[in-house]
């Protein structure tokens, strides 16, 4: 028989430790579990920790890919529901972690777990790395007591996130390299090109047609002023940045950016689809509504629009409104999701009914990025063929005119 210290947290959330006397480790965890605590830890011996003493400053952790938070969310479910004790999950999954970063976070996680705080509690000493939903669905799994669930929801929803990130980068991609590639050749036409049949039609002293004397007059500007154009560029780059940093300047680049033709509808379908899915993944891991709408405020804060919006949510919320009413009290989001979230608390089935609307937007991002993938390439070849097409023909006029004058002599 050997003797035993643990480290539990029972059902309320307080954290308990001990120590007792088994043949082996693994059943003094079943045992434990088997009274309905939270496995924090269990040592061999006189219960010193199970790591020593952090040595240097402690860091706040980096930022992680989506991908590798989405493989370390499922792993730890994994694990957990395999009745591998929480420190002991933690620590395998930072040593054998594919990211550097998430390996030492993850270190300092199992330290903080290891004296003594719960699982949300080590995450929140790293903000960069666990956001304010994971917080809250960690949180909520830890209360719940089905924290291997919630951090499997935290796996699917992460996956599902990335998923349309991924989409939406695809979808823009070869359209940018194009654009790049054709601002490149225009470029190279007008200063490498124009500016040689320039001086030969100055030679020979021609009375040049507008098309040509509107071509020959950029190529000038941008090879006797190309420098200052470069300045004045960086210069309105850097002052815009600036003001879209203040409050107001914010404000009205984020509304512009909702209300652009064509562009502003689908980032309005990103949005709610990326609010739904957090909002209804949240509620069903038992976080509170008002909470929920708390975590959403932190996670909107890419546009101030929306952000203000969910403000205004919570304030309804916490007077006692509906949700459904809560929502409609902004004048901002669509009938749609409103009359949906009222069936969804009339039916009792509010979280599910959210879940459809989330597959609703994100269908419309889908399908909005298939056809932009459908018609931006020719409209940008065609539009890059008919600029290059109008430096061609400005040249060519010139020298018909002359190959006539050189006939008639």
């Amino acid at each position: 028989m050997q003797r035993y210290t643990y480290t539990v947290k029972d059902a309320n959330g307080k954290t308990l430790r001990g120590t007792v006397t088994a043949d082996d480790r693994e059943r003094v965890i079943v045992a434990l579990q088997n009274k309905g605590y939270l496995v924090l830890d269990v040592q061999e011996g006189g219960g010193g920790a199970l790591f020593g003493k952090s040595t240097g400053t402690r860091r706040r952790g980096k930022k992680v890919s989506g991908h590798i938070m989405a493989f370390f969310a499922e792993q730890l479910s994994t694990l957990i529901a395999g009745g591998v004790p929480l420190v002991r999950a933690v620590s395998l999954l930072g040593e054998y972690s594919s990211s550097p970063t998430l390996g030492y976070v993850l270190t300092q996680v199992a330290k903080d777990i290891s004296g003594g705080k719960s699982l949300h509690e080590a995450f929140a000493e790293h903000p960069k790395t666990f956001s304010h939903i994971w917080l809250s669905l960690v949180e909520a799994g830890e209360l719940g007591g089905q924290l291997a669930d919630t951090l499997m929801q935290i796996a699917l929803y992460t996956k599902t996130q990335e998923a349309m990130k991924s989409k939406i980068i695809t979808a823009v991609t070869y359209p940018i390299i194009l654009m790049f590639a054709s601002v490149g050749v225009l470029i190279y036409f007008i200063i490498g090109i124009v500016p040689t049949f320039a001086q030969i039609f100055a030679d020979f002293n021609l009375d040049l047609p507008v098309l040509t004397k509107c071509v020959l007059w950029v190529s000038s500007v941008l090879v006797n002023h190309g420098v200052l154009i470069i300045v004045c560029m960086v210069a309105s780059f850097v002052a815009f940045r600036f003001y879209i940093k203040t409050v107001e300047g914010k404000k009205r680049w984020h509304s512009f950016l909702l209300s652009m033709p064509l562009f502003g509808n689908f980032l309005k379908n990103i949005y709610y689809d990326r609010m739904l899915s957090t909002l209804s993944t949240l509620l069903r891991s038992g976080v509170t509504i008002l909470n929920a709408i708390l975590v959403l405020e932190d996670a909107f804060d890419s546009n101030v629009i929306i952000q203000n919006a969910l403000k205004v949510v919570r304030v309804e919320v916490a007077a006692g409104k509906s949700i459904s009413d809560s929502f409609r009290a902004t004048g901002i989001f669509p009938g749609l999701m409103t009359e949906m979230m009222l069936m969804g608390e009339e039916s009792g089935k509010l979280p599910s009914i959210i879940a459809t609307l989330a597959k609703f937007y994100a269908d419309n991002v889908e399908q909005f990025i298939a056809r932009f993938s459908a018609v931006i390439d020719p409209i940008l070849i065609c539009g890059v063929g008919a600029l290059i097409g109008i430096i061609v023909a400005s040249i060519f006029l010139p020298i018909f005119k002359l190959s006539q004058i050189g006939g008639g002599n």
